[in-house]
């Protein structure tokens, strides 16, 4: 007698062509009532009809007349021609955009000259790197440029240019066999320079300078920092310890290094507290130097000195973080003009300044 297991012939018809014949695969039976929009599809995805059209002819429109444009005729460049003088040639730039932050830059310059309004730089080491060293010494020269404030970098590139009349070593080769930043004559000279003027009260800058400006190397005259002490200009520089490859040398004494620089701080500070309604401009810096006029304005407003209404300048041909907040954004919030402008230093302060210079008359 045959078993059985209770399964044999489940879910099959006589015929064995029902829904769970071997082989079969069970459909669902499509719903009369089914909407057509919403029937499924051979795949499971379900498909719908399209959208009816939209009735263009019913779209509100306006009279351009009666908009507000942001170009107008009136703020087209004009064309250059051969032989223009400058400021032709400056007048013709559009006055849009960066046309007109270049401009408001210009006169906010010109007229805190014209009040006897401080117009600080303060500066990365980049702008010395791409030449503009006599630039500088230029505008301190004509009082246009009333105080500089520079990093610590400054300081080789500065002392190079006035020692060699050349500076900026290719990096790489170097820090493969360790010999990167290990020039004997910057590295001796600056540190004992630091060390020399560290007893005598004097801040960072003014005691290089001093030390500059009285030897005879033969480019002495590129110096910015001699430029300081010959004319009268304050510059001071502002060190991270660590960040300059005069602190790899056996000479750097960190004690005289903290002790000038914290001079220069507070020299800044003293320079910052007069700065009201002036301007202060930020030269390819993306850290140390808006850190420290934002901390040097904090100190001269805590003091009571009020300094408001500034006109604040990054130049740089990136734009970074910190000089958006600390230089542009924060020291206007309560008065004042942020000015970016984004291009390269060789080209773009030079411009700037030669601008400065026509709307001043020479």
């Amino acid at each position: 007698m045959a078993r059985s297991n209770g399964t044999k012939g489940r879910g099959r018809t006589s015929g064995g062509n029902g829904p769970g014949a071997p082989g079969r695969e069970a459909r669902p039976r499509a719903s009369a009532a089914a909407p057509e929009s919403a029937r499924p599809s051979r795949k499971g995805i379900t498909a719908r009809t399209p959208s009816p059209p939209l009735d263009l002819s019913k779209i509100r429109r306006y009279r351009l007349a009666s908009r507000k444009s942001l170009v107008a005729h009136g703020a087209l460049g004009r064309a250059v021609r051969a032989g223009t003088s400058f400021g032709r040639f400056f007048q013709g730039l559009p006055e849009l955009l960066a046309g007109r932050e270049l401009r408001a830059a210009v006169m906010a310059i010109a007229e805190a000259r014209r009040a006897r309004r401080g117009v600080v730089l303060g500066m990365g080491a980049h702008p010395i790197k791409v030449g503009l060293s006599p630039v500088i010494i230029d505008l301190m020269e004509r009082g246009v440029l009333t105080a500089v404030a520079m990093n610590g970098a400054c300081l080789v590139h500065d002392f190079e240019l006035a020692y060699a009349g050349s500076t900026s070593e290719d990096v790489g080769p170097g820090l493969r066999d360790g010999s990167f930043g290990m020039a004997e004559e910057t590295g001796r000279f600056l540190n004992l320079a630091i060390r020399e003027a560290a007893p005598t009260g004097a801040g960072l800058g003014e005691g290089l300078g001093r030390v500059l400006a009285g030897t005879k190397l033969k480019y002495r005259k590129l110096s910015i920092l001699a430029a300081g002490d010959r004319l009268g200009v304050p510059v001071t520089v502002h060190v991270a310890i660590g960040t300059d490859i005069i602190h790899m040398h056996p000479e750097a004494d960190g004690a005289a290094i903290g002790a000038t620089t914290l001079r220069d701080f507070h020299h800044l500070a003293a320079t910052v507290a007069r700065l009201d309604r002036g301007v202060f401009v930020n030269l390819g810096s993306a850290v140390v130097i808006p850190e420290v006029f934002v901390k040097a304005l904090n100190i001269a407003r805590n003091l009571g000195n009020k300094v408001g209404d500034l006109t604040t300048i990054d130049m740089d041909f990136i734009r970074h973080y910190r000089p958006g907040v600390n230089v542009l954004r924060r020291p206007t919030e309560d008065g004042g003009r942020p000015i970016q402008l984004t291009g390269h230093h060789e080209i773009m302060f030079p411009l700037l300044f030669a601008a400065v210079l026509e709307e001043l008359g020479g």
